[in-house]
């Protein structure tokens, strides 16, 4: 593992029993964003760094009993507090690195990544491999239930013009990786940009 990664478990499994608790008034924020990309029953999505898996119930009721719901995570103790919640049965959970799915080719009709892009080591190669499981025509969505600027005031920092979730940069970032942006709302309340493979 590099050190990127390792520092990234590291992070998450000393706030993985917790994590839940933390945070526990943005389950309507995610059902919201996940409403946004207007899965049909039966549809194939993949939670990418799926932490303890607060986005699976939203999506297993979008895709319905027919449809697939994968979360994948490379923190272990983040998929046993997801399993502890009973989250896996929303969803398959994958001890998993997101930069290196084991997700065949264009299987997969949306990706959802709540809190993803601030901890992918490489984002436009990482973004490539996303757009590589999913379909032509198939969804992203970057969300966080925070905006940016409630985000570095909660942290206490100021946002930078490098921030790669501002506008300015995401949208060419998500260009050179083969998506298109179309659309990005920042707020107080939520983060989220949804893009649309291309090609």
């Amino acid at each position: 593992m590099s050190d990127d990664h390792t520092q990234v478990q590291e992070f998450f499994t000393a706030r993985a029993a917790d994590w839940d608790t933390r945070f526990p008034d943005d389950g309507p924020a995610y059902r919201a964003a996940v409403a946004e990309l207007a899965l049909s029953p039966g549809s194939a999505v993949l939670d990418a760094g799926c932490g303890t898996g607060r986005a699976l119930p939203a999506l297993r009721d979008a895709v319905g009993p027919s449809g697939v719901v994968l979360g994948a995570d490379l923190t272990p103790a983040m998929l046993e507090a997801a399993t502890r919640a009973g989250r896996g049965l929303d969803g398959q959970l994958l001890l998993a690195d997101v930069t290196r799915l084991p997700v065949r080719t264009e299987s997969i009709d949306a990706v959802f990544g709540a809190g993803l892009i601030s901890h992918l080591p490489d984002p436009a190669e990482n973004l490539r491999e996303l757009r590589r499981i999913v379909r032509p025509g198939g969804l992203l969505a970057l969300f966080h239930p925070i905006g940016r600027a409630a985000l570095a005031a909660r942290q206490g920092r100021q946002i930078t013009p490098d921030d790669l979730r501002a506008e300015a940069n995401l949208g060419p970032l998500l260009a050179v990786s083969g998506w298109h942006m179309t659309s990005y709302v920042d707020e107080d309340a939520r983060f989220l940009a949804l893009a649309v493979r291309q090609g």
